[in-house]
């Protein structure tokens, strides 16, 4: 294991795939040319539309689709860990129809191209507030199984969004070196909690935190919160992008995780 360049690419999708993938091609150009070697984008990447039909008509079959084989193929072209905060994958029921629901999943690409991991969202989202109301359940299937990857730095934990509220999800991962949080936080959500979940998701589990989001007003009407960010196993907040597009970059610095250990081993005194 090796320390590791790292970045977030912030975005602010709108509805048609071919854009925001255009968009999240220049800024993964950007995070390479600040010497990234594992990128993360946000959830909702490919496409943040407003209606049902809009969002049924971009689910992809596993293993093949356009936002699949941008992501195949960034990977191979800048030789990175590239990973896609969501892709809508469509759900064959038994008599091999698609149905109307998806997993959204969170697919990690190599450096030669080659899928080498994919996490199916597990907690789905279901807010409101005011004018505002989502229902995740409606459209998507949760998954069911934690999933995790080796990558250069070590163990990397996948998780997306909404899990982020749910500190047993990322216990069982176990002993990880970094945690990726891909995700499109209302703002108003964003504002209350992002932050602080995210840094204490570093500061318990003792490892680096990726969080990749969504960050501004969006065609279909939505606000979300971005603030991506990476942060450090004490809970230090090493870069962030507050608004916009954007790129937080750091590195994951495998002394540092020791260090932070070793000045506190809460990992060891666990008792449940």
């Amino acid at each position: 294991m090796r320390n590791m360049n790292v970045a977030a690419v912030q975005m602010v999708s709108g509805p048609e795939v071919e854009e925001n993938l255009v968009t999240a091609k220049r800024l993964i150009e950007v995070a390479v040319a600040e010497g990234a070697e594992l990128v993360l984008l946000p959830e909702h990447f490919g496409t943040l539309g407003a209606s049902l039909a809009a969002r049924l008509a971009v689910y992809e079959s596993d293993g093949d689709g356009p936002q699949q084989r941008f992501l195949s193929e960034m990977a191979r072209t800048h030789k990175i860990y590239l990973i896609g905060g969501c892709v809508p994958i469509r759900i064959c029921v038994s008599d091999g129809q698609d149905a109307q629901r998806a997993r959204s999943a969170c697919l990690v690409y190599g450096p030669d191209g080659e899928r080498v991991a994919r996490y199916d969202k597990i907690h789905l989202f279901k807010f409101s507030y005011g004018e505002e109301s989502y229902d995740e359940a409606e459209l998507i299937e949760a998954g069911d199984a934690p999933v995790t990857f080796e990558a250069p730095c070590g163990r990397t934990a996948l998780s997306i969004c909404y899990d982020l509220r749910f500190p047993e999800l990322y216990r069982s991962f176990g002993d990880v070196a970094l945690t990726v949080v891909p995700a499109a936080f209302t703002a108003v959500t964003g504002h209350a909690h992002w932050e602080v979940l995210l840094r204490a998701r570093a500061i318990e589990n003792q490892c680096y935190v990726l969080a990749s989001g969504q960050g501004g007003n969006h065609p279909n009407g939505r606000e979300t919160y971005g603030h991506s960010m990476l942060i450090d196993p004490w809970g230090h907040v090493v870069s962030c992008v507050p608004y916009g597009e954007g790129v937080a970059a750091g590195t994951v610095d495998l002394a540092r995780i020791d260090e932070t250990r070793g000045w506190l081993p809460a990992l060891q005194h666990r008792r449940l």
